[in-house]
């Protein structure tokens, strides 16, 4: 797509008119909201903020759940010159008052069931609160769905006469609070030209047309959502469709065959819990199967069935299921290459807005991400002698820096620019990169080896009965602690008992057998300084960011 200007209110104008007339955010369930409707909606809004006094350079929140009203609310915002704060549903009250605080928040659009989280916010630059469901005012002290359910609508949606700020590629566009595994949250700021440049160059990795669908199931808050769910299809004219709940698997599938989504991007959790709880079984259900299943050309054969059978799932249409965010385990990759599943990795940071490299489905190769993105420069820094090193980049989509912490950005660039990722990775002879972990989680070997948890916990959770692990340092032992299905555990010890009258071990005996169990599953599969000394249960599953990453430093210490 060719623009004057890298904006998303120039994105706009030229999607809206090139492709009036199709469908753009809608809600699976219903909404026939064409492209000409969504420029008219945003204007609406857009002059609402004006009338409210928001103005070049304030900041504007959004706090949502997923829906069309979300997409409408950012470029509103966009138009009025105004910053868009993208919040995640699930920081805490406490992260929440300080982003709000940090950010100098003016206005906030929130949705129905997060409003109540503003209760206890506390912050004197925060004036005007909108139910981004409808557009309607909210009056202070009303944040109970059943009392924002009875507001009247007092936005004038009809007064869609275009505004025309003046907004230039390098003024700030969003600037998003990362839900990081460290602990700490820091506010990215991303310019107009980062964002759209980006979404841009994704089409360089898959093509996208006004044929397409995507099904948007990631916090549009992310990056990842949001430039490759949002920014990319509107920018080639294609249908975006939201579901107006949770997507649960029980939802998603339904919707799926509704909707028959060409594109949907996700984190890896999503495809390895289908994979595990609905795919990995069936090869092990029959001792035949099982048999048959150890052997290359029938396991290959077997997977191609089932790679039919999901995509039928899947709705039938799926050209690129995008995965990012962390590492695709190993045994899952393995089943959707050879099920010929149209699966493509990528990789990025908040901070490069987010895509820097990937692979369309045609690319992929095991455990790598592919290619880097046209247009941004990735090079591996003093790399070893395995040709590993810290990830660095430089591109049109790295981010300004940190706002208000100068010391984190000068920290995070070179004097020549260059962005330290802080990732670990290496790049072959055809130039595609690998990922090998985060250089804060690597753990140092007793004789100095460099040992990646990420790679240990790929083995640990294809293990029977793991649900999610977490391999740590305690005391100067490599430690996994795991959080095990304790109902599915529980069956087969029920089943043992059953099948065995001399079977007398208890529950937590046959617990630490399958711990025992577990180590040696491990060890046998690991080098010799990644063996595990110990494993731990984990009896809750562990505390996650809004992207469903575990929070490694609440387990670190």
């Amino acid at each position: 797509m060719t623009l004057k200007k890298l904006t998303l209110p120039e994105l706009l104008k030229v999607s809206c008119a090139k492709f009036a007339q199709r469908l753009s955010l809608n809600f699976v369930a219903s909404g026939k909201r064409t492209y000409q409707d969504l420029y008219n909606e945003v204007m609406a809004v857009a002059r609402h903020l004006l009338r409210i006094g928001v103005r070049k350079g304030d900041k504007v929140a959004i706090l949502s759940a997923n829906m069309p009203n979300w997409g409408i609310a950012q470029f509103a915002i966009a138009q009025t010159g105004a910053v868009t704060v993208p919040i995640l549903p699930g920081f805490s009250a406490t992260e929440l008052q300080n982003i709000l605080e940090h950010a100098e928040v003016k206005v906030i659009f929130v949705s129905r069931l997060l409003a109540k989280q503003l209760e206890t916010v506390k912050t004197p630059l925060l004036k005007h609160k909108i139910l981004i469901n409808n557009f309607t005012t909210i009056p202070e002290g009303c944040y109970e769905p059943e009392e924002l359910d009875k507001l009247t609508p007092d936005i004038d949606l009809t007064d869609t006469l275009p505004i025309h700020t003046e907004v230039e590629e390098e003024d700030i566009a969003s600037i998003i609070y990362t839900s990081g595994t460290t602990g700490f949250s820091k506010g990215v700021v991303l310019t107009h030209k980062n964002l759209v440049w980006d979404a841009r160059q994704c089409h360089t990795i898959q093509p996208v047309d006004e044929t397409y669908k995507f099904l948007s199931i990631l916090p549009m808050a992310h990056t990842y959502e949001n430039t490759l769910g949002l920014l990319l299809p509107l920018m080639y004219g294609a249908g975006v469709y939201y579901l107006d709940r949770v997507p649960t698997p029980k939802l998603l599938v339904p919707a799926m065959q509704k909707i028959r989504p060409t594109v949907i991007v996700s984190v890896p959790l999503i495809i390895e819990k289908i994979y595990k709880k609905q795919i990995a079984p069936k090869f092990q259900e029959k001792k035949v199967v099982r048999t048959l299943y150890k052997l290359a050309p029938m396991r290959k054969l077997f997977n191609r069935l089932a790679g039919r059978q999901l995509m039928r799932t899947f709705g039938g249409e799926l050209k690129f299921f995008g995965v990012g965010g962390s590492k695709l385990d190993a045994t899952v990759e393995q089943f959707l290459k050879e099920a010929r599943f149209p699966y493509a990795i990528g990789y990025g940071l908040t901070e490069t807005s987010p895509m820097a490299a990937g692979s369309a489905p045609s690319q992929t190769f095991l455990q790598g991400v592919g290619p880097v993105m046209q247009g941004v420069e990735i090079k591996i820094n003093k790399p070893d002698h395995k040709g590993e090193g810290e990830i660095w980049i430089k591109g049109p989509n790295v981010m300004r820096g940190y706002y208000k912490r100068p010391e984190l950005t000068r920290e995070v660039f070179t004097p020549d620019g260059w962005f330290k990722t802080g990732d670990l990775g290496a790049m072959d002879k055809r130039g595609r990169l690998s990922i090998r972990g985060r250089i804060k989680t690597m753990i140092l070997g007793a004789s100095g080896e460099n040992i990646y948890p990420e790679e240990i916990e790929s083995i640990i959770n294809n293990f029977r009965f793991v649900n999610e692990s977490l391999v740590v340092e305690k005391k100067g032992k490599l430690v996994a602690m795991v959080h095990f299905n304790m109902e599915e555990l529980e069956k087969q010890y029920q089943k043992l008992k059953s099948q065995a009258d001399n079977y007398k071990a208890k529950i937590a005996d046959y617990i630490e057998e399958q711990k025992r169990e577990l180590r040696d599953y491990v060890n046998a599969r690991v080098n010799n300084f990644s063996k595990l000394q110990l494993v731990l249960v984990q009896s809750e599953p562990f505390e996650k960011t809004p992207t469903h990453k575990i929070k490694r430093f609440l387990y670190s210490k």
